[in-house]
């Protein structure tokens, strides 16, 4: 994958069913007739490795961590990490917010680069880029492997994916599926089964 041809990013994805159809609710809270599994992609370290490296060459400036929320974006930020040829850490859910264990931390004028599976709201990228200032790191952007969101993302730093796949989606009180008396169904289980 030399080159970031989108239809072709979209297209593994496919392939791979990682790209389901049914009722779901995102980890943003909205609801989406379709959700977006990187990580049955990701499983297979050879994809991993092309995908990343496309990804990589997004940010061609120099890099000193590479940043991701766990769980999703952990493998990919360590094979993005891997051509950058810096180190990779990754932030686990403290309360309503992301913070750091294992003790990771960065250092004060670090450059950090965000990597990111799928990116829909924005609101984790944007704890993740919130915890980096506290640090006094620099944030030189985000790369995401989809960009699912359908507007304009309240990030203040570059943010570049293989893909844009915007999704349909709606709030949970507005959601046509839930009026329809359809029910949510668990993505794990790759679209087939209802959440109970």
């Amino acid at each position: 994958m030399r080159t970031t041809d989108k239809l072709q990013v979209v297209s593994v994805l496919q392939e791979h069913g990682a790209i389901v159809h049914g009722h779901f609710c995102l980890p943003s809270g909205l609801h989406s007739p379709t959700y977006v599994e990187v990580a049955v992609v990701l499983q297979y370290p050879h994809m991993a490795q092309k995908l990343a490296k496309a990804l990589a060459a997004k940010f061609p400036q120099p890099v000193d961590v590479v940043v991701s929320p766990a769980m999703g974006g952990v493998v990919l930020g360590q094979e993005v990490a891997r051509q950058k040829k810096c180190r990779a850490i990754f932030t686990e859910r403290v309360g309503a917010s992301l913070g750091f264990h294992r003790d990771f931390k960065l250092t004060r004028g670090e450059r950090v680069l965000v990597v990111e599976d799928v990116v829909t709201t924005g609101h984790s990228t944007g704890q993740v880029i919130s915890l980096a200032g506290v640090y006094g790191a620099k944030v030189v952007g985000v790369a995401a492997l989809m960009d699912r969101s359908t507007g304009p993302l309240p990030l203040r730093v570059p943010i570049r994916a293989l893909a844009n796949y915007p999704l349909d989606v709606s709030p949970a009180d507005s959601c046509p599926q839930c009026a329809s008396g359809v029910p949510l169904t668990k993505p794990s289980k790759g679209g087939e089964e209802a959440a109970q």
